[in-house]
Formats: structure tokens, sequence, C-alpha cells
């Protein structure tokens, strides 16, 4: 078996529409680690994908016979851009089916390759099924996304050029592990001729088919798997890859979604191309087994598997970057309800740029308020930050791994204070700084009691502040001439309708 494969991947064909990809040193990354790392640029594809490798490998091995049935196959993007690209190439009639559910900008990158795209269930296990029903009645070659000889061959190549490419002696190469045919593929050839580099395969931790798998010593049918990365969102991995994997891979890590957000932000610090969730794995995998083993100035090398990422993710992506680094914090801090609180609190966190701040009043004598504070030396500083705002009294939570809070309850910070009197509300704008929102709050003074303050940092030139200050209507005036000479831009919004519909008292 382990020859057959050497000799298969050394005469797969590839290129005739996939390209050699670059193995690109991460300079950044690098000198974080302290250990070099390098990044093999599957991202660079011409379907922004590995996938073109086995999926072309397979279909340029068909008979003229198979040609002329058609080819069919399920996937919910990458293996569906390989095969519709291959079939085109090859001038084959290639028939995709593809969930429901999945993006449309997909399903039109299939169709501008010239296959035919039909959308069929929920799931990829539904699309799946109803692809052999297809191919079963309609005569047509089924191409697997992973479980093929072939494919995994294709994707073997990425391997033999690597080690071509890299002269010195890597400690480990990192993989992102779907069902298995590219780490099945990179370990058959590597562990053939540098048995001493460690294959590690990385998975989600919602997703983990092959690290319970290996586990198991059997292949296992995940009950349910996470769709943040869906481009490895596989419930069973193959027969072929996971004999192949029980043999050659080292071990499995598993990352969360924090951390692969993470990761997509440091392949952009290092390259400026944004590459898919599990086009990130292994850099994600890759730092948390650097972390785990305390290594230092070994050459590590991660497979960046792909960048069809959705637009629409990036929001996401951004927010949940600084957690998944552990560069933010997250704190539920109560605080007493009066005047110039506010500023005492932002004191206490010193010089740290606040990421996020949540207010609503709801109580006359204490304040929850909703914090992100950045963070420079990760665990270690927070648990600093939290040990000296409870030594000051402050009740606080930490939020930081908590999923409610960061999905939903940022979200909902606010709401009607019924018992409140001589609310106004206020749009302000103040230059994004370390410690502008304690000059800000200092400006505002001890004279006027805050009712409710909303900021975020989006990463502007300027912070956006929403704050609703208690002030009398004989002493409004006195107000706007102290606004004036802060120097800030502000905008009363007092009447906006949807304060009064949202916000305001009845």
């Amino acid at each position: 078996m382990p020859d057959h494969y050497l000799k298969m991947i050394l005469n797969a064909r590839v290129y005739e529409v996939a390209r050699e990809t670059p193995l690109e040193p991460a300079p950044r990354l690098t000198q974080r680690l302290g250990n070099p790392v390098w990044m093999k640029r599957e991202d660079l594809q011409p379907v922004f994908s590995f996938k073109i490798r086995g999926a072309y490998n397979k279909i340029a091995h068909l008979t003229a016979e198979e040609c002329a049935q058609g080819v069919i196959t399920a996937s919910a993007g990458n293996h569906a851009q390989g095969v519709a690209l291959g079939a085109r190439k090859r001038g084959v009639k290639a028939l995709i089916v593809m969930p429901r559910t999945t993006p449309q900008i997909k399903v039109a990158a299939v169709r501008g390759y010239g296959a035919r795209a039909v959308l069929h269930g929920d799931s990829y296990d539904e699309a799946y099924e109803h692809a052999l029903q297809l191919a079963a009645e309609k005569g047509l070659v089924f191409i697997h996304p992973f479980d093929d000889p072939l494919v995994i061959a294709g994707q073997g190549t990425v391997a033999m050029e690597l080690l071509r490419q890299h002269a010195g002696h890597p400690h480990a190469i990192f993989v992102p592990v779907g069902g298995g045919g590219l780490i099945a593929g990179i370990a058959a050839y590597v562990k053939q001729l540098r048995p001493e580099i460690k294959i590690i395969g990385v998975e989600p931790d919602d997703a983990p088919s092959m690290q319970q798998a290996l586990a198991a010593k059997r292949r296992v049918v995940l009950k349910q798997v996470g769709i943040f990365a869906d481009g490895v969102a596989v419930r069973q991995v193959g027969k072929e890859t996971f004999k192949l994997a029980q043999r050659y891979v080292d071990e499995i890590i598993l990352v969360s979604a924090d951390e692969i957000c993470a990761a997509i932000k440091d392949i952009f610090d290092d390259t400026r191309s944004i590459v898919e969730p599990a086009g990130a794995l292994a850099v994600a995998g890759l730092k948390k087994y650097v972390a785990r083993e305390d290594l230092h100035d070994q050459e590590l090398i991660a497979i960046n598997s792909g960048a069809n990422m959705n637009f629409d993710r990036l929001r996401h992506v951004a927010e949940r970057a600084e957690l998944g680094e552990r560069r933010e914090a997250l704190l539920a801090v109560t605080i007493p309800e009066r005047p110039g609180s506010f500023r005492q609190f932002c004191k206490t966190i010193g010089q740290r740029s606040i990421t996020e701040f949540n207010y609503r009043y709801a109580d006359a004598a204490q304040a929850h308020v909703y914090a992100g504070v950045e963070l420079t030396e990760g665990d270690s500083e927070r648990q600093a930050l939290l040990t000296q705002l409870r030594q000051e009294g402050y009740p606080v939570i930490d939020m930081t791994d908590n999923e409610v809070a960061k999905l939903h309850i940022r979200h909902m910070v606010g709401g009607r204070a019924p018992l409140l009197d001589n609310e106004i509300l206020y749009r302000f704008e103040f230059p994004e700084r370390p410690g502008a929102l304690l000059h800000f709050l200092t400006a505002i003074g001890e004279r006027w009691n805050i009712s409710l303050f909303h900021y975020r940092n989006h990463g502007d030139a300027y912070g956006r502040v929403l704050v609703g200050i208690q002030v009398p209507t004989a002493d409004r005036k006195r107000f706007r001439e102290y606004l004036d000479s802060t120097g800030y831009p502000y905008w009363d919004e007092t009447e906006n309708p949807v304060y009064g519909l949202f916000l305001g008292r009845d």
C-alpha cells in the first residue's frame, strides 16, 4: 500500500488545471511563536482551494466510456468547484448536487465553470444521498470528495511540492481534516520519505470526526457537526482515509471557533489574504501545539487549504479573533450608581483600550456594566485585571469564555428605564486611542448621572458613543456649553423616534 500511494502521487495528473503553490515564510507568526513558520498557500489555487488537485486527478484518469457517461458529485463548495473546473477542462458533463443552504456565491461559481447545479436537502448528507441516487439512475460516475485513492493521490501532490520547496528539517506539518483526503495523501507521501516529520491533523472541536475515529479505532458517525468551518463539517471520515490516518498520522488537535477566527487574522497579518475557517485550521492547531509543547526553534509548516470565505462571515470573524487570541477580556462589572463612578472604573482599568462598553440604568444603587478590555499579555493579564478589580471592591464576572454573553447578551444590554427622569440622549465621536474613553468620561464630569452608555470599537479612527444623561431642564443650557468645551462632535438624539420606541420612557 505505501509504495502504491507513493507511485500514484508521483504520477498524479493535477497540473493541467492546478498550480504549484508557494511555500511562504510567515515572519509575524515566526516572531511571535519563537519557531520558524511556513504556510503552504493552497488558497492561491484557481478555485481558491486544494480540492482541484484530487478532483481533477480522478477525472483525468476516467476512461473514454466513463467520460461519455458524465460525472456527478455532492459538495457544498470547494470540491464542487474543483469537479466543475476539472470536468470543463476534459470536456465532460458534470452534475453537482449542493444543499439548499449553500451560499449563492458558491452555486454561481459552479455554474460559471459550466456544470449543472442541483440544490437538494438542507445538509451535505442529504445532498450526498441524492447524488448517489442520481448517479445510479442516470449512469453517472460519482467523484467522491475524499474517499477515493485517486482523489487522495491528487491531494498528496501538496506534500510532494512542499518537501521539494523546503530544504530544511521540518518538525511537523499541520493539516486541516474533514473527510481526511488531504491528510491521508500528505501523510502517505511524507512518511515514506521523511518519517521523522510529524503529521498533525487539526479539526474543529465541534466536528472531531477523525479524532474520535482514531480514539475509538474505528470510524464513527457524529450525531451532529458545527458548520462554522463548513469545509470540514463531515460526520464520518472515509474508509480509505481512516486506514491511512491510522497508519501515518501522529495526532489530531482540536481547536475552537474563536481560535480559528484568531488564526484567520494571523494569516491576514502575514499574507494580507483572507482564508475561510477551514483554511485557517492548520495555523490554529500549530499555535495550540506550540503552546502545549512549549516549543522553540522548530520548523513548522501549515497548510492554508482554502479561501472560499463568505463575505458575511467577516464581521463574526473580526468580533471573535481577539477572544480567540486571548487579547480581549469580557467582564460584567457592578459599579455604584452615582455620578463619577464610570470615570473611577475607567481609571482602575488604566491605559488599556476599551473595546466595548454597554450599560443601561436599572437600579438606583448599582450599575451593571458589560465591558470589553484589550489585553497585551493574554490570560495572565486577564487574571491580574480581575484580581485588581476585586481588590478595589468591584464585583466582577469573567465572561470571556461565556458563549451566551459573546453571542447574545452583548447585543441585548439596554431597554427602557421607566422610573428615570430628565434623561436626554446624545451621540458623540472621539479619537480612537488608548485612554480616550477615560478622557471622554472625565469631560462629562461628575455633575450629571450617566444613565445609558453604548460604545464598541469598530476599528475606525473615531470611537462612536451613545450616551443617556440625566440633566434637569433648567440645567441643559449649561450642559450644552460644557459639551462645547470638550471639543468632541456631538448630536442630540433625544427626539429620535427609535429612542422613544426602544429606550425612552413610555
